[in-house]
């Protein structure tokens, strides 16, 4: 009886997967706005409702890559170790983030990865959304931090830092440079911001 929901469930994912690969494909090879929800559905062989029941907008076709980082502050602050204030925490994590070349921090020279942080840096309705998805993690991260406007600030602060970090990785290897080159520079930049935050 189990078995066919999870033959259910793991075609469902890969219908997706298959649906936000071929966007994504289309949209680093021709660009966000000149690739159609027509386009998408066809290459990924779907109906274009079975695309919006997967994916309601265009613009979370790109984004469903940072889904797996979505709360992710906000757990890193819940799942600490006792006697691990938060910032620390994150700062930690971050770090770590930073020696796995982790995309999500910017610090990734994989060709595939410099062109999709491209995609969705400078097109604007992508940028917003973005945005959007950062005002949650902010939501999240100040309940993990508790009540108050205090835990909404450092929230505010902690992302913004993280942000700003990720960015400034990225535009070093869009220039030209290695991972491997930047990541010194990374590590000191996120040591030197982190300290400076409450």
């Amino acid at each position: 009886m189990s078995e066919p929901t999870g033959l259910r469930a793991r075609k469902k994912v890969r219908t997706r997967e298959a649906i936000a690969d071929a966007a994504v494909s289309l949209f680093l090879e021709r660009g966000f706005d000149r690739v159609s929800v027509n386009d998408i559905a066809a290459a990924a062989e779907v109906s274009k409702p079975t695309l919006f029941r997967y994916f309601p907008a265009k613009e979370d076709l790109v984004l469903d890559r940072f889904a797996d980082h979505q709360g992710e502050a906000a757990r890193v602050v819940r799942d600490r170790e006792p006697g691990i204030e938060p910032v620390p925490a994150l700062h930690r994590h971050f770090r770590a983030g930073l020696d796995r070349y982790d995309p999500v921090t910017g610090l990734s020279d994989h060709p595939e990865v410099v062109a999709f942080h491209r995609l969705v840096f400078t097109t604007p309705s992508l940028a917003a959304r973005l945005a959007r998805y950062q005002l949650e993690d902010e939501e999240a991260l100040a309940d993990a931090l508790g009540e108050g406007i205090q835990a909404r600030l450092l929230a505010a602060q902690v992302l913004a830092v993280q942000r700003v970090l990720a960015r400034a990785n990225w535009q070093k290897i869009a220039a030209g440079r290695t991972a491997h080159d930047v990541h010194p520079e990374a590590v000191a930049d996120a040591d030197q911001a982190f300290d400076r935050l409450p």
